[in-house]
């Protein structure tokens, strides 16, 4: 069963995203970084190439014919994903296909509209049987 953990209170998204995913490819393991909206996922990926200077983050949009082979994909679609490790979850509603990984990370910003969309997506889990955890990074 997929572990569900989520990351509240994230003041600067684009940058928080971007130390997860590097902290998530340090430890070996591959992601699908899903977000439903194509503009953010295009300044997710620029960002992924200049946030630091001495890290190199392998990463790909879902289409590349690399994804596959890739451990860092990018996704906005509802397409099957080509690994199924870790899904870091940075869009408004629940990825169709995550079930299929073995760890989801919901980031949550620290506005009230995106809290009241986790606190949805969070029932919904529980809903299921999922176990959940919260961390809330204001602390």
């Amino acid at each position: 069963m997929t572990r569900i953990d989520f990351h509240l209170n994230a003041a600067d998204k684009l940058g928080y995203a971007c130390r997860l995913v590097r902290k998530i490819h340090a430890s070996g393991q591959r992601a699908v970084v899903h977000h439903d909206d194509g503009a953010w996922l295009a300044r997710l990926d620029q960002a992924l190439w200049t946030f630091s200077p001495l890290d190199f983050i392998p990463h790909v949009l879902a289409g590349d014919p690399l994804a596959a082979e890739t451990p860092i994909v990018l996704s906005g679609d509802d397409s099957d994903p080509p690994h199924c490790e870790v899904l870091v979850n940075l869009g408004q509603a629940c990825p169709p296909y995550f079930s299929r990984f073995e760890r989801l990370i919901e980031v949550v910003g620290a506005l009230e509209d995106e809290r009241q969309l986790a606190r949805e997506r969070w029932r919904f889990y529980r809903g299921r049987g999922y176990p959940l955890q919260s961390f809330d990074l204001a602390s």
